[in-house]
């Protein structure tokens, strides 16, 4: 999901009269011991943070970045698809799912630049892969950009950083007090709105999928996270960055992505200077949950030459 489709689904249902219901959030030990294991939280940077790393430690490390309001678990199909061949290490990024709140309250890619870099060397990784979705497609290329050493080869999806239509370079954004709610309601009507763009067969929303992107929204301070986030998401220019990428990319697009539009991989394309694009005709924003098999094929494909 991306900021705008979520914070532009609460005011419709807010504003159209929807009905407004008290949502407490969850219990931590009640969501860790659903979708959780105790080995799976490390200290990193001040943070406990929810992290999967599974596959050989022998083996070539990719790093997963997952995008707005989800977490690791949207990877889990992929996950499984390369950790055959993989060092596989997925995370909750702050502010979402079990990593939950950054007592820093710091949610700007300054300070997700400082997280990735204080995981890869508690790991031991001086380089990995690295793939990122939407928002995570961001914070991937940013990585990349301003840490070129720790980058092997780079996978973005339909990433997040050029200006459009009511969001331009270097304005802090307002958040409108209607959605300032957020943190003390998620009526199903709410998720499910802010969730099908991102799928171009919404057959995919299975119940169990609404019920863990509900969880993760009600993990301790998520939702506050959310709006803490929202507020701090100051766009810059992205082609200064961009242009100091040096690891090859894989720009990956849905076709049918109604959030990210799949043109903007020409302006990607325009100013890397190593890239290709592989489009998935009938997919949509997110493609590792809504065709895995298909989607992981060119991915696997590029990181192993």
């Amino acid at each position: 999901m991306t900021g705008s489709i979520l914070l532009a689904a609460l005011l419709a249902l807010l504003l159209g009269g929807g009905t407004w219901l008290y949502t407490p959030d969850k219990p931590r030990a009640e969501l860790e011991a659903r979708y959780a294991a105790p080995a799976d939280f490390q200290q990193v940077a001040g943070l406990r943070l929810h992290v999967r790393d599974t596959g050989p430690r022998d083996a070539p490390p990719v790093m997963l970045l997952h995008g707005f309001a989800s977490s690791l678990h949207t990877w889990e199909d992929w996950a499984k698809a390369l950790e055959g061949e993989f060092r596989v290490i997925r995370f909750d990024l702050p502010g979402f799912g079990l990593t939950g709140a950054d007592p820093t309250g710091d949610y700007t890619d300054a300070r997700s630049m400082q997280v990735i870099l204080a995981l890869m060397d508690r790991l031991g990784l001086a380089r990995t892969h690295v793939i990122g979705s939407s928002m995570g497609g961001r914070i991937a290329w940013t990585f990349a950009a301003t840490h070129p050493e720790r980058v092997d080869r780079l996978v973005l999806m339909a990433p997040d950083g050029f200006a459009s239509p009511g969001r331009s370079y270097g304005t802090t954004p307002s958040v409108p007090m209607l959605a300032r709610v957020l943190p003390y309601t998620l009526p199903d009507s709410l998720l499910r709105a802010s969730l099908a763009p991102a799928y171009a067969d919404r057959s995919i929303m299975s119940e169990a999928l609404l019920d863990r992107y509900r969880d993760m929204l009600l993990a301790p301070g998520v939702r506050q996270a959310i709006l803490d986030r929202m507020a701090q998401g100051v766009l810059v220019d992205p082609v200064p960055l961009l242009r100091r990428i040096e690891a090859s990319v894989l720009l990956l697009w849905g076709e049918a992505d109604a959030m990210v539009p799949v043109t903007n991989a020409a302006d990607y394309a325009a100013v890397l200077r190593d890239s290709r694009v592989v489009t998935l005709p009938g997919i949509g924003h997110v493609p590792m949950e809504e065709a895995p098999a298909r989607s992981v094929a060119p991915v696997r494909d590029f990181l192993r030459r």
